[in-house]
């Protein structure tokens, strides 16, 4: 037999799995075993954090729209995944990939990361951009690693997600509220 098994029926495998693709996690890997973490991604979602990868990450939008907030050169931008749209993203891009429609998905590839490459989930201002908090690890499962990190920053107390530049308070889980701070740069 493959050391992976018999070719995979994706959509198959997308109707087994459809119950997976919902908040609150939205997102299931396909093989655990393999040098790639294939994932898919469901929505809705909208989040407030940011993820630096340490490696590059394929994206796939073949259902419905979603978009990437990316932190870049000193402010904010936002990358278009129309349903059809392909993107390559390179190592350490910070971003915060969001999925407003309800249904859509997204196929993620991207490298195990190799000892010591460190991924981080990081929040910061919507209004300035400046950094409230960062945590570092080592990532072995999108599905199992990232929640504990999420309920880390949540717990932390007001003052704690207070910008030290400009003395807005970061909302927390409250997505639609930093959203609607954001300061959002047209792209050039």
């Amino acid at each position: 037999m493959f050391k992976y098994g018999s070719p995979l029926n994706f959509q198959r495998w997308l109707n087994d799995n459809q119950h997976l693709l919902k908040p609150p996690v939205g997102n299931q890997q396909i093989w655990a075993d393999g040098d790639f973490m294939v994932t898919v991604v469901g929505g809705p979602n909208q989040r407030t954090d940011f993820h630096d990868d340490p490696v590059e990450e394929f994206f796939y939008q073949f259902k419905g729209n979603a978009y990437l907030l990316i932190w870049d050169r000193g402010r904010y931008e936002r990358v278009e995944l129309k349903e059809g749209d392909m993107w390559l993203m390179a190592p350490h891009v910070i971003h915060s990939p969001q999925r407003p429609e309800a249904g859509s998905l997204c196929l993620v590839i991207e490298r195990k990361r190799p000892q010591g490459e460190h991924d981080a989930l990081q929040w910061s201002c919507a209004a300035c951009g400046t950094l409230i908090k960062r945590y570092e690890m080592q990532l072995e499962s999108l599905v199992a690693d990232l929640p504990p990190v999420y309920e880390r920053f949540y717990a932390t107390s007001e003052a704690e997600r207070t910008c030290r530049e400009c003395g807005q308070v970061h909302p927390g889980r409250a997505y639609q509220a930093w959203h609607e701070s954001l300061k959002l740069q047209p792209p050039n």
